[in-house]
């Protein structure tokens, strides 16, 4: 049986040769960047996972639906499950970014946290194995990770933490002539405060 997660429908109208329409699914999901002595926790997905198989990724999931409107609960519950960590093995844990991006039939919101761990000490999980990563070698070319993980981490080891969230766009480098894939990043500011 597949788990419940939280997919909602909108309705997206495409002109191409015609106006038609389709469904599009919601889907969200919380993910976390936990370091650790300057070292990042990141997880080589087992070979079995159909999402990115021996790829290395971040702890996190889907938002389930009573998380909805909190996504801190969801990511603590994630990684709860995948580590063991609990939310008193945590500190400074919080929201940097927020991308968008759109995956075949679906939206895809995804809010990144980060923060440290008070212990290295992790946990096992059927998803995967939990790993410390020198800062310096999580980029590494020979390192499999999405390009969405990729990119987001690039900015992160740029820019730091900030006091603003960021806020991505998944495209291209250049609308107007697609090819290669760009994560295009604004701070999230509340406009009251400008």
């Amino acid at each position: 049986m597949l788990p419940q997660f939280s997919v909602f429908m909108i309705e997206e109208t495409v002109f191409a040769k015609g106006m038609t329409s389709m469904t599009l699914n919601l889907r969200l999901m919380a993910t976390a960047m936990l370091f650790n002595g300057g070292d990042l926790l990141m997880m080589k997905r087992a070979p079995t996972r159909s999402l990115h198989p021996n790829f290395w990724a971040a702890v996190g999931g889907h938002i389930e639906p009573e998380e909805m409107n909190t996504p801190l609960k969801a990511i603590l519950r994630e990684i709860q499950e995948e580590t063991g960590l609990t939310e008193q093995d945590l500190t400074g844990l919080r929201m940097q970014y927020i991308l968008v991006r759109r995956k075949d039939d679906e939206i895809r919101q995804q809010f990144f946290y980060v923060g440290e761990t008070l212990r290295r000490d992790v946990g096992l999980t059927e998803e995967g194995e939990l790993h410390w990563i020198p800062q310096e070698e999580v980029l590494h070319e020979e390192r499999s990770i999405p390009f969405v993980y990729r990119a987001l981490l690039a900015h992160y080891f740029e820019f730091g933490p900030a006091p603003h969230l960021w806020m991505g766009t998944a495209g291209w480098t250049d609308i107007a002539a697609p090819g290669t894939p760009a994560i295009h990043w604004i701070p999230l500011i509340d406009p009251h405060v400008l």
